[in-house]
Formats: C-alpha cells, sequence, structure tokens
C-alpha cells in the first residue's frame, strides 16, 4: 500500500515549531516528514485474509475493529524530546472501493491513497478523510 500526501500546510508558525507528518505504527508515529517538504509518500506493508467472504486487512499500521479499519497520518511536534502529537487524520479501509481493495489483495497490485494534506483553513488535515478528499487506484 502507497500513500501520497501533497499540498503540505505551509504557515509559519508550523515550520517554527517543527511539524512533522508521519503514519502511525501501533502507537509509534514513524516515517516523519516535515511540513517543509514538498510531498510525502508511505510504503505500508498491510496484509489480507478472507473471514466469512469478506476482506480483513491487518499489519502494524492498521488500527480498529474488523469492519472499521483504518490508517493514521499523525501530526507532532518534533524536538529534543521526541514527537508530540498534536492531531491526526484518518484513513478509512471502508472508504476504498470493494474491487480496488479486492484487486490489490487478488492481483498483487499496489492500493495508493492519494490525498492534500492541508484542510480549508491551511491547517494540518485531521479528522476521517473521505472521497473525494482522498482519491484511490490501484497501480
Amino acid at each position: 500500500m502507497r500513500i501520497e500526501g501533497r499540498d503540505l500546510p505551509t504557515g509559519d508558525e508550523l515550520r517554527l515549531r517543527n511539524v512533522h507528518v508521519g503514519v502511525q505504527r501501533k502507537a509509534e508515529v514513524v516515517d516523519r516528514v516535515p511540513v517543509s517538504a514538498a510531498s510525502a509518500v508511505w510504503e505500508l506493508e498491510v496484509t489480507a485474509r478472507e473471514v466469512d467472504g469478506l476482506l480483513d486487512v491487518g499489519g502494524p499500521f492498521v488500527h480498529g475493529r474488523p469492519g472499521a479499519r483504518f490508517l493514521y497520518l499523525s501530526w507532532g511536534n518534533v524536538s529534543d524530546s521526541g514527537f508530540e502529537m498534536f492531531r491526526r487524520a484518518k484513513l478509512m479501509f471502508g472508504d476504498i472501493p470493494t474491487a480496488l481493495l479486492r484487486g490489490a489483495f487478488e492481483d498483487g497490485g499496489v492500493l495508493v491513497g492519494e490525498l492534500g494534506l492541508t484542510d480549508a483553513y491551511g491547517d494540518p488535515k485531521c479528522a476521517r478523510v473521505r472521497p473525494p478528499d482522498i482519491v484511490w487506484t490501484l497501480r
């Protein structure tokens, strides 16, 4: 699976606070990208298995219960004391068209989610990100 983020927020305050966005693996935020970057790309290993005729996804980046699985993109300040998260975006597997999810599982394609990382107010994108704010394709 691949998540491609563009249009990172550009506010001076965010750069001064050394804000980064990363993907959450269990409780840890990894592969952090600074807001000064032109884009952000995350390559994630996600597994899938058939359960009662439905696909269930899993792996260290997948959160939530069966039927409500999701990924987190987490925003935070990076300092000498570590990463202090202040906001998260939630990418729901249930928002991915079934044919794409099944195609990635059965045919071995790469499922790609493309999204802008700035909200309508110029702040880091947060809360549930749903189509058309995220576009899912199979490559």
